[in-house]
């Protein structure tokens, strides 16, 4: 929720290359930064979707039915770039 683009992409980030990722807690971080018009954000949204999807493919293909009309088209294509 920071008004601080560089931690807001740093929170998108996080989780990834972690054995376990808190999927709650990225669905929070990433709808909360949806809305941004933010390139590295953007870019950072579907950096973050795409590196799970390496390990849980139909999860990421859940949350991009779902939410997926909320996000840019680059973050939804980044996310289904190995899908």
């Amino acid at each position: 929720a920071s008004d601080d683009l560089w931690l807001r992409r740093t929170s998108v980030l996080s989780q990834l290359g972690k054995g376990e990722v808190d999927r709650a807690l990225l669905t929070d971080v990433v709808l909360a930064a949806a809305p941004s018009k933010e390139f590295f954000l953007r870019k950072a949204i579907g950096w973050a979707l795409r590196d799970l999807a390496h390990r849980d493919p139909d999860w990421v293909r859940r949350f991009l039915a779902e939410h997926g009309g909320r996000l840019s088209p680059l973050s939804v294509r980044e996310a289904s770039k190995h899908l």
